[in-house]
């Protein structure tokens, strides 16, 4: 079994190449820059991957290529690279690279009409609903924003008036939060502060599976 290379940062090629990409995303551009998306992005996203792997699970680390069949944008590639830890049906733990820099997020974001279904009448639920905003409140005062789609209306069999209807909106809740350009996302320190973050956001992880099923 081979060794897993240490972590040491994101190096600023893994950027450039990405802003080089935004602007020429084309095969011939990939052909003469594969090397650097090896080297520069995908080596060093696979290396804290996989040094957060025993705390935190099995990693995917996606494939650069979009999937552009029923797709209007036929640009081939995407122009970020990002690596996720599941924990229940599309829901965990992500961080990816781009050339705005480097975020991470956690959450879910797709869910079954039934799952979702379920997720609601625990928000609903006057402790699990409480428990989830104390949860939230904590995280976006670490530095997190909730985002996700949401429906415009309020969902059908839920009061309007509800104290939590903006989290009943929502079809899918993801949390994020970036480090951009900050030098930090250069050294072998960047580890220790997704580590952290995902520490943090854990209870709303487990939130979700839990109150979706999956526990």
């Amino acid at each position: 079994m081979s060794e897993q290379p240490e972590f040491t940062g994101i190096p600023v090629a893994a950027l450039d190449f990405y802003d080089d990409l935004e602007t020429d995303n084309t095969r011939s551009f990939w052909s003469r820059h594969k090397g650097v998306y090896e080297s520069q992005v995908r080596a060093p996203m696979t290396a804290l991957a996989s040094a957060l792997e025993a705390e935190f699970g099995t990693p995917k680390t996606f494939r650069p290529y979009r999937d552009v069949r029923f797709a209007k944008d036929k640009t081939p590639y995407k122009t970020h690279q990002g690596v996720f830890v599941p924990h229940g049906p599309a829901t965990g733990w992500y961080v990816e690279v781009a050339a705005p820099g480097v975020r991470v997020g956690v959450g879910f974001y797709e869910a079954s009409s039934e799952r979702l279904g379920r997720i609601r009448d625990a928000i609903v639920d006057e402790r699990r609903g409480r428990q989830l905003e104390m949860v939230l409140e904590d995280l976006q005062d670490r530095g997190w924003t909730l985002g996700g789609d949401r429906l415009k209306t309020s969902p059908r069999g839920y009061d309007v008036d509800h104290p939590r209807i903006e989290l009943l909106r929502h079809k899918s809740m993801v949390l994020t939060k970036s480090y951009g350009f900050a030098p930090i996302i250069h050294t072998p320190e960047l580890l220790g502060k997704v580590r952290s973050d995902w520490r943090d956001a854990a209870p709303f992880v487990e939130w979700v599976a839990e109150n979706a099923g999956e526990a």
